[in-house]
């Protein structure tokens, strides 16, 4: 990880975890007093963090015992992230979690919304999605926007199959299948 962050602050490869993480350290603090940036760091998958990782963060975090913040840690992943920080192993890390942000589903009309927004940044400004399609979507993805989009993706794919000007709540019932083993 240190590898990473190394490479990302442009700084040099450094023989052991050891040097790279005073190098990392070094780099924040120069960030911070010289520019005035405060550098964000940004993990997605983070529920995956091996326990080692999640300490490595938590010491990248800590600087003059918390009098100072130089470094903010956005860690983003699934609910098991939060589960995972709520074990005593990880209460120091989780003590500095400033902000916790729990994602929801998007609503049946945040779901439209979404999609006509998706098909207008690829210049598309056709209502494609016929009104029990957006139905059907909003009820198979529970609103989970990685959802809304493979489905979406599947969907309009069906209807370029059948050459169809929108695309129904059949289309989605096909992707569906397409998707679902």
């Amino acid at each position: 990880m240190y590898k990473s962050i190394g490479w990302e602050l442009g700084l040099p490869t450094e023989r052991n975890r050891a040097s790279a993480f005073r190098a990392i350290r070094t780099e924040i603090t120069r960030l911070t007093l010289e520019t005035g940036q405060r550098p964000v760091l940004i993990i997605d998958e983070a529920h995956h963090l091996r326990n080692e990782i999640l300490e490595d963060l938590r010491l990248l975090t800590n600087y003059r015992m918390d009098s100072e913040n130089r470094l903010c840690l956005l860690l983003v992943g699934l609910t098991e992230l939060r589960r995972r920080l709520a074990m005593a192993v990880h209460e120091s890390l989780a003590q500095r979690i400033v902000v916790r942000y729990h994602l929801t589903g998007l609503t049946r009309e945040e779901v439209s919304e979404y999609l006509t927004h998706r098909l207008r940044l690829v210049g598309c400004e056709l209502p494609l999605f016929e009104p029990p399609a957006i139905e059907a979507i909003f009820q198979d993805t529970q609103g989970r926007v990685r959802k809304i989009n493979t489905l979406a993706h599947y969907a309009l794919t069906s209807g370029a199959i059948d050459k169809a000007k929108t695309i129904t709540a059949e289309h989605v019932r096909m992707a569906r299948e397409e998707i679902t083993p």
